[in-house]
C-alpha cells in the first residue's frame, strides 16, 4: 500500500543510466530531447478537461501537476538567461544577471491561472531555448560563463541540467496522473508513461 511519502520527490536520485543517457548523447539529439518534454506534457495534460484534476494532490503536501508545471517554466525561465548571455557575448559573467526569484505577484498571478496556460508559458519558453541551441555551432555548446556567486557553466551543461530537470519533474507527474484520477477515459495514447515516451529519444542525430 501507498504511504504519504513514498511519491516520487523533484530530488529522488536519478539512475546513472539516465544520466549517461543525456550526458553522451550528441547535440541534436539533446535538443530533441528537450523538445519532446514539450511534447510529453502536451500529451498527458491537454486532454484534461477538468481543471480541478490537476490542482489535486494524492495527499497533503505533495505538488499537484500545476505545481510541477510551475516549476518547470521557472525553472526555464531561471537558465534560459545563462545560455542565451554565454552564446552571445564574449568572457560573459554570469554573476552580472539578476539572481532569478519569483515575485508574489508572479505566485499570485500563477494561483489563478489555468494549469494549461501555465504549460503554454513554458512551451514557449522552451522553444526559445530551443531556436538559440539549434543556432549554434557544435563547437559553441562548449562556450560558457563564469560565476562567483554561482559555478563557471557552458552552454551544453545548462542543457544537459535542462534535461535532467525535466526528467525529474516529468517523472514526478506521471504516477499521480493515474492517482487522482485524471486520466480516467483518456485513450490509451495519452496515458502512456514516461519510461516508454523515453524509448523515443534517439541518443544521436545527424542531420
Amino acid at each position: 500500500m501507498r504511504s504519504a511519502t513514498s511519491f516520487i520527490d523533484v530530488n529522488a536520485p536519478v539512475s546513472d543510466e539516465l544520466r549517461r543517457q543525456i550526458g553522451t548523447s550528441d547535440n541534436n539529439a539533446l535538443i530533441i530531447r528537450l523538445h519532446f518534454t514539450v511534447n510529453h506534457l502536451s500529451r498527458w495534460l491537454t486532454p484534461i478537461h477538468d481543471p480541478n484534476r490537476l490542482e489535486r494532490a494524492v495527499y497533503r503536501g505533495e505538488p499537484t501537476a500545476k505545481d510541477l508545471v510551475i516549476g518547470m517554466r521557472n525553472e526555464e525561465e531561471r537558465v534560459f538567461p545563462k545560455m542565451h548571455t554565454i552564446a552571445t557575448q564574449t568572457n560573459p559573467d554570469l554573476d552580472k544577471l539578476p539572481v532569478w526569484e519569483q515575485g508574489a505577484t508572479s505566485v499570485a498571478r500563477d494561483v489563478a491561472t489555468p494549469t494549461i496556460v501555465l504549460m503554454a508559458q513554458f512551451r514557449r519558453l522552451r522553444q526559445g531555448t530551443c531556436s538559440l541551441l539549434r543556432s549554434l555551432p557544435d563547437d559553441a555548446w562548449s562556450l560558457g560563463g563564469s560565476s562567483r556567486r554561482d559555478r563557471n557553466v557552458s552552454v551544453r551543461e545548462l542543457a544537459e541540467h535542462l534535461a535532467l530537470h525535466d526528467y525529474r519533474y516529468l517523472r514526478a507527474l506521471d504516477e499521480p496522473l493515474d492517482q487522482v484520477g485524471a486520466r480516467e477515459g483518456l485513450a490509451e495514447i495519452q496515458k502512456t508513461h514516461l519510461d516508454e515516451l523515453l524509448k523515443l529519444v534517439p541518443d544521436s542525430l545527424h542531420l
